[in-house]
């Protein structure tokens, strides 16, 4: 009975263990935990009927798709491929990058970072 939820909570953690901002973390967890939801009601009223079972794939498979989701809001996983570095400021939650041309610094949508 203890073993789906330690599968559970070992895959959140593992999802969320290489994300560096809190966006991607939280919609990770999100989506682990909208899933395990789902999984558990599906789980139960079909197939075999077990919850447990279905909770931990759908915490599986909602917690990829969050941590997809979240990565690709903050312009990451192949999103958009950049080809400058870009920074995260934790203040604002947003990328920004630095133009070498101008000296200048902009935000990941171009417009000047003050």
């Amino acid at each position: 009975m203890l073993k789906p939820w330690i599968a559970i909570a070992g895959a959140s953690v593992l999802l969320t263990a290489c994300a560096n901002d809190p966006h991607t973390t939280n919609t990770t967890l999100g989506g682990a935990a909208l899933g395990a939801v789902a999984g558990a009601v599906i789980g139960n009223n079909t197939g075999s009927g077990n919850a447990a079972t279905g909770a931990a794939i759908g915490a599986l498979v909602g917690g990829a798709a969050g941590a997809v989701k979240g990565c690709n809001d903050q312009g990451g996983c192949g999103a958009s491929t950049p080809s400058r570095r870009q920074y995260y400021d934790e203040r604002a939650g947003r990328y920004y990058y630095y133009d070498s041309g101008s000296g200048r610094y902009y935000w990941e949508d171009g417009s000047p970072r003050s």
